[in-house]
């Protein structure tokens, strides 16, 4: 037998059972670091939120038109070595 059911035998189950429940109970120290982790979460979250939204601002710009000249000119020369 475990040394926790030796030492559990000869106390009544209600005893055993208000050990099991207090041990069960999320400390105060628990709580907080719960909480600082669901407000790290939740910064996270808005953070990512942010960054797709400025990805697709930047997706769904419109190619200035001096790039797609410089575009046209490399596929024309491509073209000519070919």
């Amino acid at each position: 037998m475990s040394d926790r059911k030796e030492h559990e035998r000869g106390r009544t189950p209600r005893e055993r059972s208000a050990d099991e429940m207090i041990e069960q109970r999320p400390t105060t120290e628990r709580r907080k670091a719960s909480a600082a982790l669901d407000e790290a979460r939740l910064r996270q979250q808005a953070i990512g939120v942010r960054l797709r939204q400025m990805f697709d601002e930047v997706v769904n710009e419109d190619v200035p038109e001096e790039f797609l000249e410089i575009l046209r000119r490399a596929d024309e020369r491509g073209s000519e070595k070919a």
